[in-house]
């Protein structure tokens, strides 16, 4: 470290990469999409370091190559989930996956707490935005039955499934192999930082949001009452399987499936793009399974419309990410991969000098790193995606940890979890449209009713980040 600190010469290239930096920061806080600005600094590191103008147009193109190589394994699990679980809605499957959890909702506590916990678990397994479909058509009657409102199901789904799944994303792992690889580091690294912070901010959160829920039910504050349509008939899926013992084999087979998956990668120490197979994998042949039983003689159709379902919902998600990361990714390795070796022989990539030098200039605390990084993990979020700007939350976080002395993972969890929680989202009200629409309540008085729990979670899980760096 101390080699690395010493050693570094800042060419215009840092300059330019630090100022483009502070440019998408100016633009997420004013809400504007950042694509074209990632477009243009990509462009111009490549006129900088090449003197090229035909190079550099190629290295755009190529560094768009780059990061969806990068990240195609993500979008192609996140694509082959929601075709699955398009499928479990359909075959009427998903009924039997949450039936079990029927006979135990007797109040609106044992509701908040129950549901949410299944969301998360769902989430992690399937994303938030399929799970969504899952979780609030089964459990909204359960829910309006012991007393708990509307705004409570949205909350509580939001917040274990857009919050704390998402932000940890410990099974299809898109979050971390972000942040980690603009950070320079593992993403079984960011993974381990990231277990007491999401801890922390779950806990607080969750806790928090049920302090407020309860005390305004009891103070009669906050309506029980259901704007939408909610009867059996409207929130059961279609059945495909009339056999309910045919739904409930396949729904038990699949519970097996997916627990068979968690001990492989525990007992084979699958981590990463490996365990991504092994769940995409597994997923593959469960939607294949499932349709065959469920179509039949148009099971080969189906299967690919799924598919192509999916695809386009991975890609609509991850389609704004890819010029971003693109970006962020000329800050390590990815800038001689696409440019050649223009930096200098003594360069440990753009982000990893910027720190060093950064180190010799400002020593900073923990408190200011973190701090720091928590409010620029927000401020990602602002757009209301939660991945667009987790990239450089992961290479600011790398530019702190290189100049504190250490602590790159932990800081790349606090800024990963700061932006997935803001924008992912929970408190950004284009982001919860998805659990408002289902839940039938208005997103706006949901991220309204999210933003003292999540500020609140974020405090605390910023000094335990602080107390991990000391």
């Amino acid at each position: 470290m101390e080699d690395l600190m010493l050693n570094v010469t800042l060419t215009s290239l840092h300059y330019i990469y630090l100022i483009f930096i502070f440019v998408i920061i100016a633009a997420m806080i004013k809400k504007k999409d950042i694509s074209l600005i990632c477009i243009i600094g990509i462009f111009i590191l490549g006129v900088a370091g090449t003197g090229s103008a035909y190079k550099s147009v190629m290295g755009v193109f190529n560094s768009f190559v780059y990061a969806a190589k990068e990240l195609m394994p993500t979008i192609f699990i996140i694509s082959i989930i929601t075709a699955m679980s398009n499928t479990l809605i359909e075959s009427g499957i998903n009924d039997e996956l949450i039936s079990p959890f029927r006979g135990i909702i007797k109040n609106y506590w044992i509701a908040y707490w129950l549901i949410g916990i299944v969301m998360m678990t769902l989430s992690w397994f399937f994303w938030p935005s399929p799970a969504v479909a899952l979780v609030g058509a089964l459990f909204l009657p359960l829910a309006k039955k012991v007393g708990l409102p509307a705004i409570g199901l949205a909350v509580t789904m939001n917040l274990f499934g857009h919050g704390i799944a998402l932000s940890s994303d410990y099974i299809i792992q898109a979050a971390p192999k972000l942040t980690a690889d603009a950070a320079g580091v593992s993403v079984s690294g960011v993974m381990s930082a990231s277990i007491p912070l999401t801890i922390t901010m779950g806990l607080v959160t969750t806790f928090a949001a049920f302090y407020f829920l309860r005390k305004d039910i009891r103070s009669g504050n906050i309506t029980k009452e259901y704007n939408i349509e909610d009867t059996d008939e409207a929130v059961t899926s279609e059945q495909l399987i009339a056999s309910k013992k045919l739904r409930r084999l396949l729904a038990l087979i699949i519970l097996i499936l997916f627990v068979l998956d968690i001990i492989i990668m525990y007992i084979a120490k699958l981590q990463g793009g490996d365990a991504t197979a092994l769940i995409g994998g597994t997923t593959v042949f469960i939607l294949s399974l499932v349709s065959v039983v469920s179509y039949k003689d148009r099971a080969l159709n189906k299967i690919t419309d799924n598919l192509v379902k999916g695809l386009q919902f991975g890609f609509r998600i991850f389609g704004v990410v890819i010029p971003i990361a693109a970006f962020f990714y000329l800050g390590d390795s990815a800038f001689n991969d696409i440019f050649g070796k223009i930096l200098p022989g003594s360069s440990h990539g753009i982000v990893n000098d910027l720190g060093a030098a950064l180190a010799n200039i400002v020593p900073l605390s923990s408190v200011i790193a973190s701090t720091t990084v928590t409010v620029v993990g927000a401020i990602t979020g602002l757009d209301g995606s939660g991945f667009s700007g987790i990239s450089l939350v992961g290479s600011i976080a790398k530019i702190f940890g290189t100049s504190i002395g250490g602590g790159v993972e932990t800081l790349t969890a606090l800024g990963q979890i700061a932006g997935i929680w803001v924008g992912g989202g929970t408190i950004i009200p284009w982001a919860v449209i998805p659990v408002a629409a289902i839940c039938g309540v208005d997103a706006f008085e949901l991220a309204k009713r999210n933003i003292k729990p999540v500020i609140i979670g974020l405090a605390a899980t910023t000094i335990a980040a602080m107390i991990i760096l000391i």
